[in-house]
């Protein structure tokens, strides 16, 4: 097998490496290149500064994800059957996804200079990801609020059915209480079966 080892270059692009035989040790500096050349971040053909990452200090990019997972929870306890879950984590995203669409900018300083931009907005194009769990956690907020009102508008408009077949003893005055059901979709499926 042959010998796999690179002879040692000055040219030798290694930073983790001690410096040459008699030169002195060297403070850090950032490399210059293909990254922006200042260290500040990569940067787009354009220029720009490119896409920032999840500040967890900033209250509307918590708030776009807290919308998310909690229009995401309150859509899966809605499907699950359990909608006063549903419903309360459907109204808490509904209000973490407005508040983080809405993000307003920071007050002006003391000194009257203009305020600069806050929220998604400050982080303009890099805002895209946090936009999009906004946006996608108001709709499963409103899916959420939709499954949970539909359960209870279910178990109010067929509130003589439900109390009768909870108080039935037997399975023959369970049976009469299809009785009470009308004939529509929704009558057909709660009808108790024999």
């Amino acid at each position: 097998m042959p010998d796999r080892r690179q002879p040692d270059s000055p040219t030798d692009d290694n930073p983790f490496a001690a410096p040459p035989e008699g030169r002195p040790d060297q403070p850090w500096q950032p490399r210059s290149g293909g990254d922006g050349g200042n260290g500040d971040g990569p940067k787009d053909s354009d220029g720009q500064r490119g896409p920032a990452r999840w500040d967890p200090t900033d209250p509307i990019q918590r708030r776009a994800r807290y919308a998310l997972l909690a229009g995401m929870w309150g859509f899966f306890f809605g499907i699950f059957e359990i909608p006063s879950v549903g419903l309360l984590l459907g109204a808490l995203a509904l209000y973490w996804g407005i508040t983080a669409l809405r993000g307003k900018p920071a007050p002006a300083t003391a000194t009257g200079a203009p305020a600069a931009k806050g929220g998604l907005d400050a982080m303009g194009a890099a805002a895209r990801p946090q936009r999009t769990a906004a946006v996608i956690g108001l709709v499963m907020a409103s899916l959420a609020i939709l499954l949970a009102m539909s359960s209870y508008a279910v178990q109010i408009a067929y509130k003589d059915f439900y109390v009768c077949r909870d108080d039935a003893l037997t399975q023959t005055a369970q049976l009469q209480c299809n009785t009470l059901l009308p004939d529509n979709l929704v009558g057909n499926v709660l009808k108790v079966r024999q």
